[in-house]
């Protein structure tokens, strides 16, 4: 394991509940933020950035200002939100490094960044800490090189401006991959893209679930002392509460939830946003607080 620095504990410490299990409210969907804004007159095509940015406003203001932290994209919603007043000063900020999309090289997924971003430019935004998405498939070790020495490359950097840095690992099915084939190795798919991040330098990640109690365990195992957090991948909110329960029990550090809090509580209008920001999204987030550091509790 990869010693923190004293900025990265400060970062860890600003991002996580007060019993310390990392709780953040992941907004840095673009495209994805539109598709759920269903009640838009032209469709999420017609979302102009501009309203994109607006609802992601009202998302900091009823949602994410109740959390520890809140991840947040450097096209529409940052420095808007820093720099108006909206995103409260106790309110961790992490920033979204990765571009929308991926390209593909040999049939695998590769991650883009948004053009110009930096660990310094993370710090300019205001950044407490920063998020890069790599896609991995464990199993092709061989042909990964170059994902690895970019998470090892960007490790350092964000750790010589200061930046914490959270890798975001997906794995994902190949084109000529059968489903039943691809469940099968799924688990292992997660715990081995644990085991070479951490290899190749991280401090922080950012995971699937992979499935059950005992693949849980596995990735703790892979991930050497390292603290993950279970991403929410769109599940219902009750599916999503289950599994992070399930995480934390089994080593993990706690979740970042996105579309489990907010999907079915965006709006084209700001009015409808609050009202469901605050009686639909904003429960879910305070029970799946409660539930990471209950588990938290009982741990040695």
């Amino acid at each position: 394991m990869t010693e923190l620095t004293t900025l990265e504990r400060r970062a860890l410490a600003k991002i996580s509940t007060a019993a310390g299990g990392m709780l953040i409210v992941a907004a840095d969907q673009r495209n994805g933020m539109k598709a759920v804004m269903k009640d838009a007159p032209n469709g999420a095509d017609g979302i102009s950035t501009e309203e994109l940015a607006d609802a992601k406003s009202d998302l900091v203001s009823f949602l994410g200002n109740k959390a520890p932290a809140i991840l947040l994209d450097p096209q529409t919603a940052l420095p808007r939100v820093v720099d108006d007043g909206t995103l409260d000063s106790d309110t961790g900020l992490v920033v979204a490094m990765d571009a929308s999309g991926f390209a593909v090289e040999n049939g695998l997924k590769r991650t883009r960044y948004v053009e110009g971003m930096t660990p310094r430019r993370v710090r300019d935004l205001g950044g407490d800490a920063a998020k890069m998405l790599w896609y991995l498939r464990a199993d092709r070790r061989d042909d990964e090189a170059a994902v690895l020495d970019d998470i090892a490359r960007l490790v350092s950097e964000c750790e010589a401006e200061g930046v914490l840095l959270i890798v975001e690992i997906l794995t994902y099915q190949l084109d000529d991959e059968s489903d039943k084939d691809y469940k099968a190795v799924f688990p292992s798919l997660i715990s081995g893209a644990a085991e070479l991040s951490v290899a190749a330098g991280a401090k922080v990640l950012k995971l699937q679930y992979p499935g059950s109690a005992e693949g849980a365990a596995a990735v703790t195992a892979a991930a050497a002392g390292v603290p993950w957090a279970v991403l929410s991948a769109g599940v219902d909110h009750e599916t999503f509460v289950g599994q992070v329960r399930t995480s934390v029990e089994n080593g993990a550090a706690g979740a970042m939830a996105g579309r489990s809090l907010w999907k079915d509580s965006l709006s084209i209008s700001s009015a409808t946003r609050e009202e469901l920001l605050t009686t639909k999204a904003l429960p879910r987030l305070v029970e799946l607080e409660s539930v990471i550091d209950e588990v938290l509790s009982t741990r040695p």
